[in-house]
């Protein structure tokens, strides 16, 4: 077909008018600042003591209200530091371990002595019964090397620095060349005895 034919001439193209976007209807409520009569969809806290409940503000009221709200305007210092402490907990009722505890339900006393409490799982069931440690107190860490150090001066775990010490300069005399008349037989064992009671120094137990 030529595109100069006649009967292009006889074809009419209509032309459709577009249809406009209807404005979207807001079901929001009027805001709530008494001096504005736009739709508020953006709902804001009113305040302690009324939890639960919201405001309706237009963006621009929302935002003026949200920079000066203030949760705990007219709570004193201390009871702002009791409500945050309490947050941590949601706000609900805690007792220390072993207070309100529940009566066993396996048929089994309860544990007594530092871990007097109902254990069904035995959680605890290797843990020691004697006293706790005084408060503020630390307990030694004894590793393999301190052990084989404590074992070389012929000394128990728990000995105290003093203890140590005395025991140290006791195996020097008793090794060293120059106390044995120029003898160094010792010699090995003396190193042994330097070296571990140098391992106890730097770990801090003399």
């Amino acid at each position: 077909m030529k595109r100069n034919s006649k009967l292009f001439d006889t074809i009419k193209v209509q032309k459709t008018k577009r249809r406009s976007k209807p404005e979207p209807v807001s079901d929001a409520p009027i805001c709530d600042h008494p001096s504005c009569a736009q739709p508020g969809p953006h709902r804001a806290p009113k305040g302690r003591g009324r939890e639960g409940e919201f405001y309706n503000f237009c963006l621009d009221h929302v935002r003026e209200y949200n920079k000066s709200y203030n949760y705990f305007t007219g709570m004193a210092s201390d009871d702002v530091a009791a409500y945050q402490r309490d947050s941590a907990t949601g706000h609900r009722p805690t007792w220390k371990m072993g207070q309100n505890a529940a009566k066993p339900k396996t048929g089994r006393a309860p544990r007594t002595g530092r871990f007097s409490v109902d254990d069904p799982f035995e959680v605890f069931e290797n843990e020691p019964d004697g006293p706790a440690p005084a408060p503020g107190a630390q307990r030694r860490t004894v590793l393999a090397a301190h052990r084989r150090a404590f074992e070389t001066l012929d000394l128990d775990e728990e000995a105290e620095r003093t203890e140590i010490r005395s025991k140290f300069k006791a195996l020097v005399k008793r090794h060293h060349p120059d106390v044995n008349g120029g003898d160094r037989s010792g010699e090995h064992r003396l190193r042994e005895i330097i070296q571990a009671y140098n391992t106890l120094k730097s770990a801090g137990f003399c």
